[in-house]
């Protein structure tokens, strides 16, 4: 089974936990396409009524309403449930977040939600966050020369480009790929916070409470 028949399968055993009348987080990716699309094929088809959604990206929100799905912006009310993917899911459930470069929005809209829920194929697993992937770090343009410098004293921060074009977030922002080493991560977490020029990071601590995550031959679910 190719990787995306394995997103699909855990995107559509994630839009199980969607009842009528929710508000609903709609997160940003590849896995998350198909719980937009399994979104609107219930609705359409009478399965699911009155679902409003709040999207994390530009991205999201358009395959949204394309698909018929009604899209809010993000207000103080909670939302009853969040479903987003993730880059690495540690055995605890803490995540790293933010290939997709919407994690700010995203941690805006899941800290709202009653239940976060995170899909994904089995690749996302790992020991310990940092194990594959790079911790991504939102920063102001203003100045971020000064910024990368000071992230250097957590580890080696690379600016994100794409075709040699700095990326920017839906927010305007630059995007530094921070490599740590291993550890616990609640410290580097709060000291990145508080770096002058940063936004926000994509370690996801203590906010998700169930993965939903598909393998070769079966779907396991894992709670906090």
């Amino acid at each position: 089974m190719n990787r995306e028949s394995l997103k699909e399968k855990a995107a559509k055993r994630a839009v199980e936990y969607v009842k009528s009348g929710m508000r609903v987080g709609i997160g940003t990716g590849s896995t998350v396409k198909y719980v937009i699309l399994e979104l609107a094929r219930k609705i359409k088809a009478g399965e699911l009524e009155n679902i409003v959604g709040v999207a994390t990206s530009i991205e999201s929100e358009n395959l949204a309403r394309e698909n018929g799905i009604k899209t809010e912006d993000l207000d103080e009310r909670k939302l009853d449930v969040a479903i987003d993917g993730a880059d690495e899911i540690a055995p605890n459930l803490d995540l790293i977040k933010g290939a997709g470069g919407a994690f700010l929005r995203e941690k805006l809209v899941e800290l709202q939600a009653n239940e976060f829920i995170v899909v994904a194929d089995e690749t996302k697993l790992v020991n310990h966050l940092g194990e594959k992937m790079p911790v991504p770090v939102e920063m102001v343009r203003f100045g971020f020369e000064a910024t990368m410098k000071r992230l250097e004293s957590f580890g080696k921060p690379v600016l994100r480009r794409k075709n040699n074009e700095i990326i920017l977030t839906d927010n305007g922002n630059f995007i530094a790929d921070l490599k740590f080493e291993n550890g616990d991560p609640e410290k580097p977490a709060a000291e990145l916070k508080q770096l002058s020029g940063v936004v926000e990071t994509g370690l996801f601590l203590g906010m998700a409470k169930r993965a939903i995550v598909a393998f070769e031959n079966e779907i396991k679910e894992f709670t906090r």
